[in-house]
């Protein structure tokens, strides 16, 4: 599953990649470096970044229950996602990130869809996430993907919005 998304911009492409590889980790390090400065709001240091991932599981997003990817902008490491199966018809998003220098150019809408096709993959009918009121931008992103607001789902220390979306079956053939 590789996915492209030709912008005015530029091209996107997002592919599933280890967890842990360099540009995997190296993304993962600034979507933790934004969301965790953004929480405490002032910069995180290195040794921070650190002992945060040490408690970043993979929980699930490889292969047979989920999926990571990571998205390149004209072939630069800018965006990456979760996606991992709650149970047998609803996957969660995790770790969405778009590198604030790409923001604007299609690659949150192209790292949804490619996430969106992992789940439908996995025998998912709908995809759930939740986030943070500070993550505004995460939260616009979500709205004009289609997602919404629902109820609580889970009662994760951070979770203060919960959106869902359905997505179709893919078509035959």
């Amino acid at each position: 599953m590789t996915s492209e998304q030709i912008t005015a911009e530029g091209t996107w492409t997002v592919a599933p990649e280890p967890f842990t590889s360099p540009d995997a980790t190296a993304l993962r390090r600034a979507y933790y470096a934004e969301v965790a400065g953004r929480y405490w709001r002032r910069p995180v240091s290195e040794a921070e970044i650190d002992e945060g991932l040490r408690d970043d599981p993979a929980d699930g997003l490889a292969a047979p229950t989920g999926c990571f990817v990571v998205g390149r902008y004209d072939g630069r490491p800018l965006s990456c996602g979760g996606i991992r199966l709650l149970d047998a018809t609803t996957a969660e998003l995790t770790r969405v990130y778009v590198d604030p220098r790409a923001r604007g150019t299609g690659g949150g809408a192209a790292l949804l869809g490619a996430l969106e096709d992992a789940a439908r993959d996995l025998g998912a009918e709908r995809v759930r996430l939740d986030t943070r009121s500070d993550l505004v931008e995460a939260r616009r992103l979500y709205a004009r993907q289609g997602y919404a607001e629902i109820p609580a789902y889970n009662s994760g220390p951070y979770a203060e919005h919960w959106f869902e979306k359905r997505i179709p079956a893919a078509l035959p053939g």
